[in-house]
């Protein structure tokens, strides 16, 4: 098993442990997003579900990308600390606990 099973969130018989959500919000789209894509590819092992989102009919330069992540706090920490050194970039995250 992988270092982050226990913090996993499997479905099936394995009960929920717990998840951390995160939210990146990105000003300047088109100038930070290579900057936050190599974050994140550093730090792929941690993100279980990235869902990234924009306002497409208009190609508006701010976008969203919301992850659940599955690694420890001081890891979201680290990454989170990495993604608002990005100028344009802010983070917010919440823990979800299910114990």
């Amino acid at each position: 098993m992988n270092k982050y099973y226990n913090n996993y969130i499997k479905l099936g018989s394995d009960i929920v442990k717990h998840s951390t959500i995160m939210a990146i919000l990105i000003d300047q789209r088109t100038d930070a997003a290579p900057k936050v894509q190599k974050v994140l590819t550093d730090n792929g092992c941690l993100i279980s579900t990235r869902l990234g989102m924009h306002e497409s009919s208009s190609c508006a330069e701010e976008g969203m990308i919301i992850l659940d992540l599955v690694g420890s706090q001081a890891e979201v920490a680290e990454l989170q600390t990495a993604l608002t050194e990005i100028e344009g970039v802010k983070v917010k995250s919440m823990k979800l606990d299910f114990e």
